[in-house]
């Protein structure tokens, strides 16, 4: 898929790039596997707003993608690769042998009527799935198991994938995209190849509306509210805030280190690379 530029013929569109999907399925869902998504508007199960500025957003289907791939030996063929507004990368119908239908999280360079199978030592082919200890260091994987059996966690956003690093007994060396390597159950599946929608992050909205779309509110500054509403508000005039930022929580914004999980902090070998200083 290519990036789509369009002509200045308004003031939206001379900014706008988007990424060109005339290459994918273009009817409806397999309705068998959508069910309704009802919008939480950034709220938890108790109502209370977790999430800022999130609300309104184009309705929308939940497509339910299979990422335990459950089905073992058994070929599937692709039926089509379809777009889903739920995720960034673009997912996949496959059919199998007995007639049942799953969506699959769809990596790049796969084809309508491509075979794919999951199971212990199968063919190193894109789109197949297997356990770590089948797959030689080396290989881009994605959809990856942190617990053999608790369904892929581990790269499944647009042009994402991990690489095998190495073996430690019982253990595979997983380096993600952050630098981080980690320690992963051999037997945990993965899924070969790299994720669809590479093009994702080169992405420009182009106007307001397209946000709201997305479900994404006007992004108010900190500064420029009263002091109620925010840590950084008030004061006589224009000022800076007064105190190094923070969020309407009052949590620091600068890089504070906020992971608690000493139980599997055994499980990283080396941690992610440093974020390089942009100014």
């Amino acid at each position: 898929m290519a990036l789509k530029t369009f002509k200045p013929y308004t003031k939206s569109t001379r900014g706008t790039i988007l990424v060109d999907r005339s290459g994918l399925w273009k009817g409806k869902p397999f309705k068998a596997l959508v069910s309704p998504k009802n919008s939480m508007k950034g709220r938890n199960n108790n109502g209370h707003i977790t999430s800022i500025n999130r609300a309104g957003g184009h309705k929308k289907m939940y497509r339910h993608i299979d990422f335990y791939r459950k089905k073992f030996d058994m070929i599937a063929s692709v039926e089509r690769i379809e777009y889903d507004p739920n995720r960034s990368c673009y997912i996949m119908l496959v059919k199998f042998e007995d007639n049942s239908h799953a969506y699959y999280l769809a990596p790049q360079k796969i084809k309508v009527g491509d075979k794919i199978e999951n199971g212990s030592k199968k063919e190193i082919k894109i789109g197949n799935c297997m356990p770590l200890q089948d797959i030689p260091v080396g290989i881009d994987i994605h959809n990856v198991e942190i617990q053999p059996g608790a369904g892929g966690k581990i790269a499944r956003s647009a042009g994402t994938s991990v690489t095998i690093s190495g073996l430690d007994g019982n253990y595979s060396l997983i380096k993600l995209a952050s630098g981080e390597v980690r320690k992963i159950d051999s037997r945990s599946l993965a899924t070969i190849g790299v994720l669809s929608n590479p093009d994702q992050k080169n992405i420009k909205i182009g106007k307001a509306g397209r946000s709201r779309w997305l479900g994404r509110r006007p992004h108010t500054r900190g500064v420029v509210k009263n002091p109620v509403d925010h840590p950084h508000g008030g004061g006589e005039g224009k000022t800076a805030g007064g105190r190094h930022p923070v969020s309407p929580t009052g949590q620091s914004a600068k890089g504070l280190k906020t992971r608690d999980n000493k139980r599997t902090d055994k499980f990283i070998v080396k941690r992610r690379n440093k974020r390089k200083d942009t100014k």
